[in-house]
C-alpha cells in the first residue's frame, strides 16, 4: 500500500464528496414543495463543491502517489476493498464534476417543470457516480460507479428529453451497456490472472503480450464507446439533442471523460505493450474522429447537434494526445479533457438559454441576437472562441500541447490533424456569425440574460480565461503523475523486449 498517501484532512474528503450528494438525493424524498426541492439540491451541490476545494489546495505536487487515500477491506474473501484516492490525472476531473452539478441545478431552475424531485435526485446520483469513478482505486468499486451512472443519465434523457427521447435513451443505454460488458470481462480476466482488484497493484503485474492484446481490445471497445470515437459515436448526437440542458452538460462535460480517463488509467499502465501495438490504430481513429466530427458539424442546422459532433472532433484530440506516448501529448490530452468539459458544457448551456426563449434549437430561428441579447452574445463569443482553440482561451493551450506532441511523434499524423483545427474555426464562426448577425426571423420574444443565467455562466468563462492565460496551476498538478505514467509504459515495453 505504499502507493497510497493517507488522507491528512480532518474528514474523509473523498467519501464525503461521493456520499453527500447521495444522502442529499435520499432526503429529497422528504420534500413536498418544488422550490424547496430546488434550493435543497442547490445547497447540497454547492456544499459538495466547496468541500472539494481542499483537494486542490492540499494536493502535493511532488508525488505521483494517490493522495487523500481511504482504504477499508470490503469483501476480504475476494480481495475487494473500499479504496479511494486521487492523483494528478483524476484530481481535476473530480473538481470538474463537483463544479458542474450546481451549475446544472441553476440551469434547470425554470427549464424543468415536471417530476422536479425525481430530476434533482438524478442529478445528485450522477454526481455521486462521477466522483466515485474518478476516485475509485479498486476495480470492482470503479465498475459499480461506472454502471451507477447509466441509470440516472438514461432517466434524464428518457423522462425529461425531447420528442424522440425514447429512441435516444434506449440507444444510449444499449451502446454503453455493451461497452460495460467488455469492461467487466477485462476486469474478471485481470483478477483471475493477477489475483487482485486493486488498480495500482494491477499496474505493477507483468502480463504476456497475448493477454495484454485481448485485455486492451476489451478495454478499447468499452472506452471508445464512452468517448465516443468514430465509428462508435452514433449514440451521441441523438442523446445530446434529446437530453435536457443539464443532461447534455453532464453527458459532454463528465460522462465522455470516463472513456478517455479509462484509456489513461487502465490501458497505458496495465497493458503498455498492447497500447504501443494498438497506438497506430487509435491514432488513425482519432484523426477520423477529428475530421469526420468537424465536417459533419459544419453542415448542421441544429445547434445542439452541431456541438455534439464538435465533441466527437474535440475528443479525437484527447485520444490523439493520449496515444502519442510523450509528455506534451499526454498532458495536453488530460488538460483538453478539462477544457472540453468547461467549454462544451458552457456551449450547451448557451443553447439551453435561447431554447427556453424560442423553443427551437435551429440556428435559423435564433439568428440576429446581437442587439437584443448583447450579454448573451458576449458569453457565446467567448465560448465559441474557446471551442475553436483561439489563443488566450483554455482550448488553445490543450490543443497546442497535443499538436506539439503529435508533430514530435509523427509529422504525417500531425499534418492530418490540422484540418480539424480549420474545421473547428469554420463551424464555430458560422454558428457565431448567424446567431449574432444573421437575419432576424420569427416572432419569438428574446430577452437578455437574467442574473441566474449570468451567475452560472461566469465561473465557466473565468476558467476559459484562467487556463488560457495561466495554465501552469493546472499543468503542475499533473506533471508528477504523467512522468510516472510514462515510466510505467516504457518499463512495460522494455520488459517485453527483454522477454
Amino acid at each position: 500500500m505504499d502507493f497510497l498517501i493517507p488522507n491528512q484532512l480532518s474528514y474523509p474528503i473523498l467519501s464525503t464528496l461521493i456520499f453527500l450528494p447521495l444522502a442529499g438525493a435520499l432526503l429529497l424524498f422528504l420534500f413536498r414543495e418544488e422550490k424547496a426541492t430546488r434550493i435543497w439540491t442547490l445547497v447540497i451541490s454547492l456544499v459538495t463543491f466547496l468541500l472539494s476545494l481542499p483537494l486542490y489546495f492540499n494536493f502535493d505536487l511532488t508525488t505521483y502517489k494517490y493522495q487523500f487515500a481511504e482504504h477499508t477491506p470490503w469483501i476480504p474473501s475476494f480481495k475487494i476493498n473500499y479504496t479511494l484516492g486521487v492523483d494528478g490525472i483524476s484530481l481535476l476531473l473530480v473538481l470538474l464534476s463537483t463544479l458542474l452539478t450546481p451549475i446544472c441545478v441553476l440551469a434547470s431552475w425554470k427549464y424543468i417543470e415536471k417530476r422536479i424531485k425525481e430530476f434533482h435526485v438524478c442529478l445528485l446520483l450522477m454526481e455521486t457516480a462521477c466522483v466515485g469513478v474518478f476516485s475509485a482505486l479498486d476495480f470492482v468499486l470503479f465498475y459499480i460507479f461506472w454502471e451507477a451512472m447509466l441509470v440516472p443519465m438514461y432517466l434524464l434523457i428518457a423522462v425529461w428529453g425531447g420528442p424522440e427521447k425514447v429512441y435516444a435513451s434506449i440507444k444510449f443505454f444499449i451502446y454503453t451497456m455493451a461497452g460495460s460488458v467488455f469492461l467487466m470481462v477485462a476486469m474478471i480476466a485481470l483478477y483471475l490472472t493477477a489475483g487482485t482488484f486493486s488498480i495500482p497493484e494491477l499496474m505493477t503485474h507483468n502480463y504476456s503480450f497475448t493477454f495484454q492484446f485481448w485485455i486492451f481490445l476489451a478495454f478499447g471497445i468499452a472506452f471508445a464507446i464512452k468517448v465516443p470515437m468514430a465509428p462508435f459515436h452514433t449514440w451521441l448526437p441523438a442523446a445530446h439533442v434529446q437530453a435536457p440542458t443539464a443532461g447534455s452538460v453532464l453527458l459532454a462535460s463528465v460522462l465522455l471523460k470516463m472513456g478517455t480517463y479509462g484509456f489513461v488509467r487502465f490501458c497505458l499502465p496495465i497493458t503498455p505493450q498492447a497500447s504501443i501495438y494498438f497506438a497506430p490504430y487509435i491514432l488513425w481513429m482519432s484523426i477520423i474522429s477529428i475530421i469526420y466530427g468537424g465536417y459533419v458539424a459544419l453542415g448542421q442546422s441544429d445547434m445542439k447537434r452541431l456541438i455534439a459532433y464538435s465533441s466527437v472532433a474535440h475528443m479525437g484530440f484527447v485520444t490523439l494526445g493520449t496515444f502519442l506516448f510523450n509528455k506534451q501529448g499526454l498532458e495536453g490530452a488530460i488538460l483538453q479533457m478539462i477544457n472540453h468539459g468547461v467549454t462544451t458544457g458552457a456551449l450547451f448551456l448557451c443553447v439551453g438559454i435561447i431554447y427556453e426563449r424560442s423553443h427551437s434549437r435551429l440556428i435559423a430561428d435564433n439568428s440576429g441576437l446581437t442587439k437584443i441579447m448583447p450579454v448573451y452574445i458576449g458569453f457565446l463569443g467567448l465560448f465559441s472562441l474557446s471551442s475553436m482553440a483561439f489563443p488566450g482561451t483554455n482550448s488553445f493551450v490543450g490543443e497546442l500541447l497535443v499538436l506539439i506532441g503529435t508533430f514530435m511523434g509523427n509529422k504525417w499524423i500531425g499534418a492530418l490533424s490540422i484540418p480539424g483545427v480549420v474545421l473547428a474555426a469554420a463551424y464555430m464562426l458560422r454558428l457565431l456569425q448567424k446567431i449574432s448577425w444573421g437575419p432576424r426571423v420569427g416572432t419569438h420574444h428574446f430577452f437578455d440574460l437574467n442574473v441566474r443565467e449570468i451567475v452560472y455562466l461566469v465561473p465557466l468563462a473565468l476558467f476559459v480565461l484562467w487556463i488560457g492565460f495561466s495554465p501552469a496551476p493546472f499543468l503542475d498538478v499533473m506533471h508528477a503523475s504523467v512522468d510516472h505514467l510514462m515510466k510505467q509504459v516504457q518499463a512495460g515495453n522494455a520488459l517485453a523486449l527483454v522477454k
